[in-house]
């Protein structure tokens, strides 16, 4: 069996913990003359986290696995202080079908218990970044829920602004050419012309989208259905007054959407997202 040595300290730790660069590697070697495995290379990283992944040495270690069979720790935190970044790694791990050892922790990925604590380990991440997801859910809803912008206040809940806006200084403000534009594609609709003729038609003026792309009955779909073009940012379902330039009002706006549902052939697709129509 060969094994990749890896020693890790923070100058911090290394004066609370002694768990020095030459502790563990000695530690190490020790334990690879009890298991008669030979050391293929010795890998340590001074001065950096255990949270950074793009330690040198780390990385120069994972590059050489073809050169070794298991990467051997003194504990699991001097490889990856967070769960996230040690379950990758376990991962990488698999696919080049190498192991994993913990010295302190008897941790050995070979045998049945160490794949029942790297899986549990897995799950537990699995928790850990689920959990994070529905806290980060539940303060963007109560942001959007207590949100309230004045005339001369527009606040964003940090998106990238749509065609036609732009953000300065966490204020949403007008693109005048680009919303002028979109005023010309909500009254085109109205007027009889299909998303597919109104995407021709810009591409044949030269107009872009923001991305600086042809315009598709897709780009076009998207901007009829946005409600900041009617005075309002739509985040899952909860509508956020803004007060800065429009390119339609509310009546036309809900025209729109209305005109677009019936001209969905499934009666159970129809469905009709409109804004209030009374702005005051």
């Amino acid at each position: 069996m060969r094994a990749a040595l890896y020693v890790r300290v923070s100058t911090e730790e290394q004066a609370q913990e002694g768990y020095s660069l030459e502790a563990q590697r000695q530690a190490l070697e020790d334990y690879c003359v009890s298991e008669g495995w030979e050391v293929a290379g010795i890998y340590r990283d001074e001065g950096y986290s255990g949270t950074n992944i793009n330690r040198p040495a780390y990385r120069r270690m994972m590059d050489e696995a073809d050169a070794w069979d298991t990467l051997l720790v003194l504990k699991m935190d001097r490889i990856h202080r967070n769960s996230r970044n040690f379950m990758n790694m376990m991962d990488e791990l698999n696919l080049r079908d190498k192991k994993f050892v913990s010295c302190m922790e008897s941790l050995d990925t070979a045998n049945a218990m160490g794949r029942f604590v790297v899986d549990m380990m897995q799950r537990l991440a699995q928790l850990e970044s689920e959990q994070i997801g529905e806290r980060t859910y539940m303060g963007m809803r109560e942001k959007a829920e207590s949100l309230r912008n004045t005339p001369s206040s527009n606040k964003t809940l940090g998106f990238n602004p749509p065609y036609g806006y732009a953000m300065e200084g966490g204020m949403l403000v007008p693109v005048p050419e680009e919303l002028e534009t979109v005023a010309g594609m909500f009254c085109d609709y109205l007027g009889g012309s299909t998303m597919d003729g109104i995407a021709h038609g810009l591409n044949r003026r030269g107009i872009v989208t923001g991305r600086g792309n042809a315009w598709t009955v897709y780009s076009v779909r998207t901007v009829l259905h946005n409600p900041i073009y009617a005075g309002y940012m739509r985040w899952d379902g909860i509508l956020i007054r803004h007060h800065a330039e429009t390119a339609a009002d509310p009546d036309v706006y809900n025209r729109v959407q209305r005109l677009i549902a019936t001209k969905v052939r499934d009666p159970s697709r129809r469905r009709v997202d409109t804004v209030p129509e009374e702005t005051s």
